[in-house]
């Protein structure tokens, strides 16, 4: 790959590494309650490797590396850097790999899904592999992936067939898109859920990795007593069928864990839900692990959350596999009131959002909407908020949680670079960007996420709305002619676009209704009534800013080759800001007086927000929220494709200015829980590049 090139996917140097801070928190649990996140947070990091193998297919190797070398040094890099014969630079190039290899649990950036390479040469990396016989073994496997590849288009996650790396896929390159698309269609016939799942080509067909820890469970514990099927239409002649025990061993780990958390259960319904997930997790029944999500919607206010599984379906290019998940966190009681405040507010908010109740559930199930401090999270990567379980049918029925990760939210890297926002914004800016982040993840994952109606077909012939009298399209102002069909999901209706374009319905969601002072009122700022230039006007104003600020640096995830995004919340933000430029010179513009865009700031009027930020957001949203509800993939997949297109300016001007600036995304070293003399104990680490892989092999059951 040319110099030139190759600078955007170097890893970072050096990255931004913080600590999770979490100790007051833990240690005010009870012993009990400590027993129990400790066994959760063993059963979430336990699956370190299934994240490691859905990424790509070195990255596991990669893994094995960087533990074997801290091993070989006992953590003395130092030592090792001279056992090597390396420069304190090359030392220092390698720290920085690992701690943001280890931070994205890949070697893909978990935020934009593109690879990001050693600032080494294959050389220097082979010097420190010579320095045990393991760790040069392991160097065979990983000195062709651990590097760029010619192809650009392997530098990125998505389909096979498009040259693109997914190890949703594994062993199969030549997998078509239209082969996925046809095998899921089936197995979505037969009810078979996909999340847990991995697609496989083999010699006469293909094989549907489940994950569990039994490699030939029970027939009565599955989802589906058949498992293997003779395939028709475009794959006729080909057989399909399911392989049990994918993860077979981390998921047994993973069973062994929650077992014994189940002892340490405040309540029956923890306990319940202990018990579905070990049922899921041995025998792949996710019917078993929707359970476990029911039980733990009715689990209120827990004094330990967690929750664990294969949850979100962001990378996979198909948009129905999910990725291993698992939390544990403790709630934070004083930031929950005012999350208390807006649950008991959101009966009277939805009627504000631009649809009336024919597209709303006919009532809202209040949801636990809880501030947390995050002791664990084993993952891809870390969000500000969550809210879950992605079931919709759990969702219209039952209802869903909320969670806001108050110390991700929090955590700042000392002198944050702020590039675009104008000198003259800068101190409303930075005094309240995170207060304002805070109202929009509020709102994003109680009101964005929770609200809305499918408009479905539940079973032949019965419908959860008039079928004689159906509801009229704010759109068109005619009754809907489309909707759910029987065993149709959101996921599987609108595919790829699903994450993107739900995260970008919930952004738009919070941009309108954070400009109703009553809501800025429940998180304490203002007294309700409109003051655009107040306190509660300054966090408006900021949120904007944010929200601007966010869409222009969204291009850095969008890659030029393939003329795709590589990241859901990203593309979203991006065709918000465009929602914001299409308001109008007068509300919204992007300024510079370089040629090279290098002075790029964003324009805002802060006073223009209500009557021409808040309209313009309002009508976007009502287009993204009919589509939805009503199936309409065509029209929503145009209209979101077109308003994500980056045209030549975006792509040769403003996207060079923002590759310029980029700063490095954090990555959070966190806490191990360890038990000694029956008592359990934190140990917690530097934010630094040894720290961060200290953290890691010190989770020796990994």
């Amino acid at each position: 790959m040319e110099s030139e090139s190759l600078k955007q996917y170097l890893a970072d140097s050096p990255p931004t590494i913080i600590s999770l801070q979490i100790k007051p928190h833990f240690e005010a649990l009870s012993e009990s309650e400590k027993l129990y996140a400790h066994y959760l947070s063993v059963a979430c990091f336990a699956g370190t490797r299934v994240v490691l193998r859905q990424v790509s297919p070195e990255s596991e190797h990669i893994y094995d590396f960087i533990i074997a070398l801290h091993h070989h040094c006992n953590g003395d890099w130092k030592k090792l850097q001279e056992e090597a014969g390396l420069s304190d630079d090359e030392l220092a190039a390698f720290l920085d790999y690992s701690a943001q290899f280890l931070g994205n649990m890949g070697n893909f950036k978990s935020f934009g899904d593109s690879k990001f390479v050693p600032r080494l040469d294959a050389r220097q990396l082979k010097a420190l592999a010579t320095v045990t016989p393991q760790t040069l073994e392991i160097y065979e496997r990983i000195r062709e992936g651990v590097f760029a590849s010619k192809d650009i288009e392997k530098m990125h996650l998505g389909y096979p067939d498009q040259g693109h790396v997914s190890a949703y896929y594994p062993d199969s390159p030549d997998m078509t898109k239209e082969e996925i698309s046809v095998i899921s269609d089936f197995l979505e016939g037969k009810k078979l859920l996909p999340e847990n799942t991995r697609l496989r080509k083999t010699g006469d067909g293909f094989g549907v990795l489940i994950a569990s820890a039994l490699t030939d469970p029970p027939v009565a514990d599955r989802d589906l007593k058949e498992s293997e099927w003779g395939l028709e239409g475009k794959l006729k002649g080909k057989r399909l069928r399911l392989v049990f025990g994918d993860y077979a061993k981390q998921m047994n780990t993973i069973v062994e864990a929650l077992q014994n958390a189940k002892q340490y259960a405040s309540n029956q319904t923890e306990a319940s839900m202990m018990e579905e997930y070990v049922k899921s997790f041995r025998t792949g029944s996710l019917e078993a692990y929707k359970e476990s999500q029911r039980y733990w919607i009715k689990d209120k206010g827990p004094e330990v959350e967690t929750d664990i599984g294969f949850v979100e379906t962001y990378r996979d290019p198909h948009g129905i596999r999910g990725e291993w998940e698992g939390f544990v966190a403790m709630v934070n009681k004083e930031r929950t009131k005012a999350f208390g405040k807006l649950v008991e507010a959101a009966p009277s908010l939805i009627p504000l959002l631009p649809w009336d109740k024919s597209f709303e559930k006919d009532k809202f199930l209040s949801p636990d909407f809880t501030s947390l401090e995050i002791l664990t999270f084993a993952g891809s990567g870390i969000p500000a908020g969550i809210n879950i379980p992605n079931y919709n049918d759990i969702r219209q029925t039952l209802g869903f949680k909320n969670v806001s990760l108050g110390n991700v939210l929090s955590a700042k890297a000392p002198n944050e670079a702020i590039p675009f926002i104008k000198p003259s914004d800068l101190d409303v800016y930075q005094r309240c960007r995170d207060p304002a982040f805070e109202v929009q993840v509020g709102l994003h994952e109680l009101l964005g996420h929770g609200c809305g109606k499918l408009l479905q077909e539940t079973s032949p012939g019965n419908y959860n709305f008039d079928i004689n009298s159906p509801p009229i399209s704010p759109l068109t102002s005619k009754p809907v002619t489309s909707w759910y069909k029987p065993g149709q999901t959101w996921g599987s209706v609108f595919g790829a676009i699903a994450g993107s374009y739900e995260e970008c319905r919930a952004e738009c969601v919070a941009m309108a209704l954070a400009c109703d002072f009553n809501v800025l009122s429940i998180f304490g700022f203002g007294d309700g009534s409109e003051d655009i230039d107040g306190p509660a006007g300054d966090i408006l104003y900021a949120s904007y800013l944010s929200m601007a600020r966010a869409g222009v640096a969204a291009l850095e995830f969008w890659d030029p080759k393939s003329r795709k995004w590589g990241q859901a919340h990203m593309q979203a933000r991006f065709s918000i800001l465009r929602t914001f430029l299409n308001a109008g010179v007068e509300f919204c513009e992007l300024e510079s007086s370089a040629d090279d865009l290098s002075d790029l700031t964003i324009r805002l009027e802060r006073s223009k927000i209500l009557s021409l930020g808040r309209p313009a957001v309002e009508k976007y949203l009502q287009r993204l929220h009919v589509y939805k509800a009503t199936a309409d993939v065509e029209g929503g997949k145009k209209m979101y494709d077109e308003i994500t297109a980056v045209d030549d300016w975006y792509a040769t001007k403003v996207r060079p200015a923002v590759l310029s600036k980029k700063t490095p995304r954090k990555v959070f070293v966190q806490a191990n829980t360890v038990i000694k003399d029956g008592k359990v104990g934190l140990k917690e680490y530097e934010a630094s590049a040894t720290g961060m892989i200290q953290s890691f092999a010190d989770r020796t059951y990994v």
